[in-house]
C-alpha cells in the first residue's frame, strides 16, 4: 500500500478512536504531535514516514487511555499489519512509541533520530500555553484538584511512583512539566522549550499571586 494512503487511513483511525477522549490526550493533540514530528524530522533529515505513522500512533496503545493493548501496542500493531507495512518499519514505529513516554527517572532517550523527533513534539505539546490547558483538562478528567499549598511536588519519582502518584494539577508542573525543556533532544524543540517554559512559569507566577489574593 501507498505510505501516503497509510498516512490518510491513519488520520481518519485516530479521529475514530479519539472521539470520546477528553483528558487532553485527543485527536487534536495528536495531530499538533504529528505537524510538530514532522518539522522536526525535516530539518533533522529524519525517516518522514516512519516519523508520521509513529506521531499519529504514538498514543493508541497509551496506557493511560488504553491499559489492555499498552504492553504489546496490539491497537498500533493492527493497524499497520492490516496496511501491510514493512516488518522493519512496524518495529521501529514500536520502539518509538515505546521510548516516547515520560517515565520520571525511567525516562528513555530514544535510540533513533526518528525517536527524538516524536519524543520532542509529544514534549513541546505538554508545555507552552497548550500544555497548560491539557494539564488543567488531564487533571480535571483524573479528579485531581487545582493545587493544595500542604502537598508538596516529588521530585524525583521512577516510573512506577509516577503513575501511581496523585498529586495536584499544580505539582505537576514541577513533577514534570518543567523538567521537559531540558529533555528535549533535538536543538530546534530545545528553542521552542525555552520560549513554552517561560510562558508556564509566567503563569504560574500568577496563579500564585491571585490565589493569596494579591491580584
Amino acid at each position: 500500500m501507498m505510505e501516503d494512503k497509510i498516512i490518510e487511513d491513519a488520520i481518519e483511525y485516530i479521529k475514530d478512536f479519539f472521539v470520546d477522549e477528553y483528558s487532553g490526550h485527543d485527536y487534536w493533540h495528536t495531530m499538533r504531535v504529528y505537524r510538530m514530528a514532522v518539522k522536526l524530522a525535516e530539518i533533522e533529515n529524519a525517516d518522514l514516514f516512519i516519523v508520521k505513522l509513529a506521531a499519529l500512533l504514538h498514543d493508541i496503545d497509551d496506557i493511560k487511555i488504553s491499559p489492555l493493548t499498552a504492553a504489546g501496542k496490539l491497537n498500533a500493531m493492527v493497524f499497520m499489519a492490516e496496511h501491510e507495512v514493512d516488518k522493519d518499519v512496524i518495529d521501529k514505529v514500536c520502539e518509538i512509541i515505546d521510548e516516547n513516554s515520560f517515565r520520571g527517572l525511567d525516562s528513555v532517550v530514544p535510540a533513533t533520530i526518528e525517536g527524538k523527533c516524536v519524543q520532542d513534539a509529544d514534549r513541546l505539546d505538554a508545555i507552552g500555553a497548550i500544555g497548560i490547558a491539557r494539564a488543567f483538562t488531564y487533571g480535571g478528567s483524573r479528579r485531581r484538584i487545582l493545587y493544595d499549598p500542604e502537598q508538596k511536588p516529588l521530585m524525583d519519582m521512577n516510573a512506577a511512583e509516577y503513575r501511581r502518584h496523585m498529586s495536584t494539577t499544580v505539582n505537576h508542573f514541577y513533577e514534570k512539566l518543567f523538567k521537559l525543556k531540558d529533555m528535549m533532544n533535538t536543538d530546534a524543540a530545545k528553542k521552542l522549550a525555552e520560549h513554552r517554559e517561560k510562558i508556564m512559569k509566567d503563569y504560574l507566577d500568577e496563579f500564585m499571586l491571585e490565589w493569596e489574593g494579591e491580584k
